[in-house]
C-alpha cells in the first residue's frame, strides 16, 4: 500500500515544511488542495510551479492529487467550470501530479440533471485532461456521496481519464457497504481516502482507528498496489488535535490493516 496525507490537515503550511512532514514519517505522497488560501492553486507563475516540483524531488515525494474544488454538477453554465477544469489539469501536469480532485455539488437538483450536467463537463475536460497525462477522479461527496452515484456519473462519461475517488466516510453516511462500494467504483478508482469521526452526528476528525467508519472493510477490498491518503479535516475543525503528531500511528495502522492476512 502506497501513503499519502492532504494538505487539508495542515492548512497553510508551507510546500517545504510538508515535503519534511512526509519524508520524515514514511508517506510516499501528498494531496496538495488547491485552494487560494493554500501555498498551491491555479494561479502560481511558471517559476513558483517549478520551485513546488523542486521541493517534492528534493524530498523523494510524490505529487499525487491537486485536490481542486470544482463542483461539476453545479447549476449554471457549462463554460466556467469546463474552463476551471481546464486550468486544474495544467497545474497537475506542470506539478507532475497524477491526478486532479472535483467534487459534484449538485445541491437540491434534480438527480439525473445533476448527473447529466456532470456527465457532460467532464466528458468535455477529458481530451484535454488525455493530452496532458492527467486523470480526473470525481470524489463520493455531497449530493453524490454513495459509490452508487458517483459510479453512474463516470460510467456515463466512459472515459480513461475520467474516475473516481472513494472517501470512506461520505459512501459510509450513505449507507453504502464498502464490499459493495468497492465493486461500482472499482473500474474507475483512482485512489482512496481514509479518515475517521466518532459517529454520523460528530465527524471531527480522529486518529485513524479511534472512530466509527469501517477502514479495515474498505481496505481488505483494495488492491495491495493501491495508494490510500488520510484526508484529515482539520481546516474545517481547528479545534482538532494537530495532524504532524499524529502521521507516525496513523501510517503504521494503516500498514497493519494492509498486511496480507495469514
Amino acid at each position: 500500500m502506497k501513503l499519502a496525507f492532504s494538505t487539508l490537515g495542515v492548512p497553510g503550511l508551507p510546500v517545504a515544511e510538508v515535503v519534511r512532514l512526509a519524508a520524515d514519517h514514511g508517506y510516499q505522497g501528498v494531496e496538495l488542495r488547491a485552494h487560494p488560501e493554500e501555498p498551491v492553486h491555479p494561479a502560481l507563475t511558471a517559476l513558483e510551479r517549478e520551485e513546488v516540483v523542486a521541493e517534492f524531488a528534493k524530498g523523494g515525494v510524490e505529487i499525487l492529487t491537486v485536490a481542486g474544488y470544482v463542483r461539476v454538477a453545479a447549476e449554471g453554465e457549462d463554460e466556467a467550470v469546463v474552463a476551471e477544469l481546464a486550468s486544474l489539469v495544467q497545474l497537475a501536469h506542470d506539478l507532475g501530479a497524477s491526478y486532479v480532485r472535483v467534487f459534484p455539488g449538485g445541491g437540491d437538483q434534480d438527480p439525473e440533471a445533476a448527473d447529466a450536467a456532470a456527465a457532460r463537463r467532464l466528458a468535455a475536460a477529458a481530451p484535454h485532461a488525455a493530452d496532458l497525462g492527467v486523470r480526473i477522479l470525481l470524489e463520493t461527496h455531497d449530493s453524490h456521496r454513495a459509490g452508487a452515484d458517483v459510479a453512474r456519473v463516470v460510467g456515463a462519461v466512459g472515459h480513461a481519464q475520467i474516475g473516481a475517488i472513494w472517501d470512506i466516510m461520505h459512501t459510509w453516511l450513505a449507507g453504502e457497504e464498502p464490499e459493495t462500494t468497492h465493486a461500482l467504483l472499482a473500474p474507475h478508482l483512482g485512489y482512496v481516502q481514509v479518515k475517521d469521526i466518532a459517529s454520523a452526528e460528530d465527524t471531527e476528525p480522529l486518529g485513524l482507528g479511534e472512530g466509527v467508519l469501517p477502514l479495515a472493510a474498505c481496505l481488505d477490498t483494495l488492491d495491495p498496489e493501491s495508494w490510500v491518503s488520510w484526508e484529515y479535516e482539520k481546516r474545517w475543525y481547528p479545534q482538532a488535535s494537530d495532524l504532524p503528531g499524529m502521521l507516525d500511528a496513523g501510517r503504521a495502522y494503516l500498514l497493519r490493516l494492509g498486511a496480507p492476512k495469514q
